[in-house]
């Protein structure tokens, strides 16, 4: 299938065709007023099953197909109620009851139930692909969940095998591994008891506001609105996604009106962009937290001074505001921003003075870190930037650059000195990132507990895990917000991780092109609601 620019006035027989994979070779220029075209790099997709997509472009995709029992609202970030209108948590904490909404259809005209509900929880367990384990934490395993998980008439039952917070089930309900699917739809297309994985993977059968007409991996998605969405009809009636992963190449279709929107502009094209009246650049926060860490089997990085020196020697919003230019924003905590305790203040700055006191106060003696860095031009940028600030303050750094797998390798098995990496939560909870960054119950080399970014920085967080994990079980919502922010004050002042940045992206918007989300740290976009 060729995913070809789209004529202004292009008609039915041309969107037929475009559908039907003969997309006309003279269609060129603007896109018409119906159809919302998307450039994007989109071979990260594994599968469109919502039991198995975990990758950003993939979940994009089960965002606008699909809907879950609770959903986050793409313009606030706030939960609000999907295909349940109401739910309540019993007195002994493990019992959730969610009466679903009345009315409520999949593609098929098949009505959302309460036991298309379960089944759809249930299959995802038993299903057992890479998200599955979002729902795994709460007891759910392909032996139990036909028990902890039931539905009758228009009340659905889910009970779990802990008090965990309320908040905790709530918000991994939103993730996409939670969507509802039609169950006798798919039911139909069960291969070898595989519960329709495989037809899944390229077809949709939920209750979003589009179908998935067309899938070809690294061409192209098409998605065609259905009328009497439960949130409001489409806006746009044809969404297709094509697979530009060139900046370049993106920067100069959406300049000639070519696609409407392009989701993989760098720096430097969308400083090519400015003064582009038929151009708006949007910034948007992404999930993905830029850090240092530090091993502490090396025995400087226990050196509170020493680690206070480094936060002191690093220039994070010249870095934002130069190298990054606009694709990050200075951020010291571990939980992203709109995450519920995340901190927003910024504690660090650049000042080399202090930064040698400290290191004199350390008796740290011409300390010398290796630091571990993927071979990806803003990680070198950022490396190199760190490098030269350290050095003004007395720490030499010695760059040893990889390639990504082999970076990870060496990171994952405690290997390294010092390390720059990424990270993004798994799922819109705090705990995503609390366990990670701040949990480590067993330190020891066979634990092997690479999970844990504190495991593999061998440091134990001490009284911190336990504070995480009672996080993760309180119920009231303020309480726990409070709890997180505390977990991040001594986190950022007491461990051997520098937090720098958060992701922004940058979106190129034509200027008739309005409402378009792209979910904020959830990292979902949302496409029903954007009119043109």
């Amino acid at each position: 299938m060729s995913f070809l620019p789209l004529a202004r006035k292009a008609g039915a027989a041309t969107l037929a065709a475009l559908l039907l994979g003969a997309a006309p070779a003279a269609l060129m220029a603007a896109t018409p007023a119906d159809t919302l075209v998307v450039a994007a790099a989109i071979d990260d997709i594994v599968s469109l099953d919502p039991a198995e997509a975990y990758e950003f472009s993939g979940l994009d995709i089960v965002n606008n197909t699909y809907d879950g029992l609770v959903e986050i609202n793409p313009a606030t970030l706030a939960l609000e109620p999907g295909l349940a209108e109401s739910w309540s948590v019993a007195d002994d904490g493990v019992t959730y009851t969610f009466k679903m909404k009345a009315g409520v259809t999949f593609a098929s005209g098949n009505p959302v139930t309460a036991e298309a509900a379960a089944y759809s929880l249930q299959r995802a367990v038993k299903v057992n692909k890479t998200p599955a384990f979002i729902l795994n934490q709460f007891g759910w395993t392909a032996e139990n969940v036909d028990t902890m998980i039931t539905g009758a008439g228009d009340t659905l039952t889910l009970k779990v095998d802990k008090a965990f917070a309320p908040t905790f089930l709530y918000n991994c309900l939103t993730a996409g591994v939670a969507s509802i699917v039609d169950a006798e739809t798919v039911k139909t297309h069960d291969v070898g008891g595989d519960m329709a994985n495989e037809w899944l993977k390229n077809n949709s059968a939920g209750t979003g506001a589009y179908i998935l007409k067309s899938y070809k991996p690294n061409e192209g998605v098409i998605l065609e609105a259905r009328p009497g969405y439960w949130r409001g009809d489409a806006k746009m009636k044809n969404v297709f996604i094509q697979h530009i992963p060139e900046a370049a190449t993106e920067r100069l279709q959406i300049e000639k009106g070519d696609v409407d929107i392009a989701r993989a502009l760098t720096p430097t094209d969308v400083a090519g962009l400015a003064g582009n009246a038929d151009v708006n650049v949007v910034t948007d926060v992404g999930g993905q937290v830029y850090y240092l860490s530090f091993n502490q089997k090396n025995e400087n990085y226990k050196n509170a001074k020493f680690l206070d020196a480094m936060r002191w020697a690093i220039d994070y919003q010249g870095m934002a505001d130069t190298i990054m230019k606009g694709a990050v924003i200075p951020h010291q905590s571990f939980l992203p921003q709109g995450y519920l305790g995340a901190l927003d203040d910024l504690p660090y700055s650049l000042d080399i003075e202090k930064a040698k006191a400290l290191l004199a106060e350390s008796g740290v003696k011409d300390p010398v870190v290796t630091l571990t860095v993927r071979n990806a031009a803003d990680r070198m940028d950022i490396s190199q930037s760190i490098q030269n600030t350290f050095g003004q303050a007395g720490i030499k750094v010695e760059l040893k650059v990889g390639e990504g797998a082999e970076v990870l390798k060496d990171y994952r098995a405690r290997l390294h000195d010092a390390t720059l990496q990424t990270w993004g939560p798994d799922y819109p909870d705090p705990n995503t990132n609390s366990s990670t960054f701040a949990e480590n119950p067993d330190n020891s080399d066979e634990a092997n507990a690479t999970g844990y970014l504190a495991w593999r920085n061998a440091y134990d967080p001490g009284a911190m895990t336990a504070a995480s994990q009672a996080a993760v079980m309180e119920r009231d919502p303020e309480k726990r917000k409070v709890m997180y922010a505390d977990i991040q004050k001594t986190h950022r002042e007491t461990s051997p991780f520098i937090l720098m940045f958060q992701q922004a992206r940058q979106t190129g918007l034509r200027s008739n092109v309005a409402g378009f989300y792209a979910g904020g740290a959830v990292d979902a976009a949302a496409f029903w609601l954007v009119t043109k």
